[in-house]
């Protein structure tokens, strides 16, 4: 029996293409999986998620060769869209400050861009989604 809260493929796209904080799940053997706040863009049908390349992230997304990315609404009714699949480390692909500005607006965005310069070894995490787990509370 088909789930009658899940969300179509037309309206997933659109939910995990709009402003909202991922959780960022990464399988860290011997312990919990490790699962993080992230910021995103969703293009072009992947998600990229900008991280610094040395960092405990990096190391257990290139050990796992897989992760999760959950997002959802904070308001009643509650929508939320989980996304599982296979991730690469790519040379940075996108604008810090199109990032920033789509979180925190252009004022912040800006000022967030000056004061928290990329360090170099910026790279860009493509999750491709295999896996959607979906709900929409308001069906």
């Amino acid at each position: 029996m088909a789930d009658a809260g899940a969300m179509t493929r037309d309206e997933r796209e659109v939910f995990l293409a709009d402003v909202h904080v991922g959780m960022l799940a990464i399988d860290e053997p011997g312990r919990g999986p490790l699962n993080l706040p992230i910021w995103y863009l969703y293009r072009d049908g992947v998600v990229l998620i900008s991280i610094g390349g040395e960092t405990l992230k990096a190391r257990l997304l290139r050990a796992a060769g897989r992760a999760t990315m959950t997002v959802q609404t904070e308001t009643a009714p509650y929508q939320y869209l989980s996304v599982e699949g296979p991730v690469t480390l790519e040379p940075k692909r996108h604008d810090s400050l199109e990032l920033a500005t789509r979180y925190i607006g252009p004022e912040l965005g800006q000022w967030y861009v000056e004061n928290n310069a990329d360090t170099g070894d910026v790279v860009t995490v493509v999750l491709t989604p295999e896996h959607w787990r979906t709900h929409d509370f308001s069906k």
